[in-house]
């Protein structure tokens, strides 16, 4: 099968494209050297490789950047989803699109609510959720022009190459800084009392190739574990890997309100036999690792 891969330089888009090759697929792989949000330029790359899969990883990931520049957010999450889109039916392959959302979109639960399936109210509460959910309301009406448009919705997930603007790897940087003495003991949180639902990346990439198969539908799949964790359980749980406990100290910009985000993944399950199969703990760990490794290098 080629795929067609946007995004490819992205936290996901660099375990996925490499899972792709072991796989036995031809990829043509994306990044900065397409703007998605150029209709013409998506449009002669789609008639060129004629993909029979694309998966639309290219955004802007960031809920703070996208209140810092919500018309840039929506111009690169609405506009390059409907770029992908247009040239997906006209490029004459008509590929099967999958088309990355966020558990952004549903908004946040309080303690003790039941996880978010599918079917449960969206409620976006940031410029990034409300771009994604125009994004995916997009793609559910392609699916009346014949595109296979398989609609996802990720929730947390965290990994070796995850930028240090999400909580974990900003714990994990902070962390292997203090070993190497390049920063003061002192470790800055945010809310550590919000839950969350958080996966490795490998198993989200697994879910996204077997989502890539045509004989599963083309519908909407959370991509969760169904698991809420405390985000201080997982910085404990972190800090227990390390050489050294630091001390904690709550930052005023990064503190939000307390909440809750938890999936339920039920229906992909039922659809692919997918479930998560790498602990928590193994996350940390090669999170740790990894940033342990770059700023060595640094």
């Amino acid at each position: 099968m080629r795929v067609f891969v946007t995004g490819a330089r992205g936290f996901v888009g660099r375990h996925l494209v490499p899972r792709l090759l072991d796989e036995g697929f031809e990829v043509t792989a994306t990044d900065r050297d397409l703007d998605v949000s150029d209709r013409a330029a998506v449009d002669a790359r789609l008639k060129q490789v004629k993909p029979e899969a694309i998966v639309h990883l290219a955004a802007q990931s960031s809920v703070a950047a996208s209140t810092e520049d919500p018309e840039r957010t929506h111009r690169i999450n609405y506009g390059g989803a409907l770029s992908v889109l247009e040239g997906a039916l006209r490029c004459g392959s008509r590929p099967r699109v999958l088309l990355i959302g966020s558990a952004d979109q549903y908004g946040s639960a309080g303690p003790g609510s039941p996880p978010f399936r599918e079917d449960s109210p969206l409620a976006p509460a940031s410029e990034y959720a409300r771009s994604k959910t125009e994004a995916e309301r997009l793609g559910t009406s392609f699916l009346d022009a014949g595109l296979e448009v398989v609609r996802i919705r990720a929730f947390s997930h965290s990994g070796p190459g995850q930028s240090d603007a999400f909580a974990l790897s900003s714990f994990a940087r902070q962390t292997a800084e203090i070993e190497a003495g390049r920063r003061e003991p002192v470790l800055r949180v945010g809310n550590l009392d919000s839950v969350r639902d958080y996966l490795d990346v490998d198993d989200v990439v697994e879910a996204y190739l077997r989502l890539l198969d045509p004989d599963v539908a083309a519908d909407i799949y959370n991509v969760a574990s169904g698991v809420g964790t405390r985000l201080g359980e997982l910085l404990d749980a972190l800090l227990d890997l390390a050489d050294q406990r630091p001390s904690i100290e709550r930052d005023p910009e990064r503190f939000r309100p307390a909440d809750c985000s938890i999936g339920d993944a039920s229906r992909l399950r039922a659809a692919t036999g997918w479930k998560p199969a790498v602990p928590i703990e193994r996350t940390l760990e090669r999170l740790l690792d990894d940033w342990r490794r770059k700023i060595k290098e640094s």
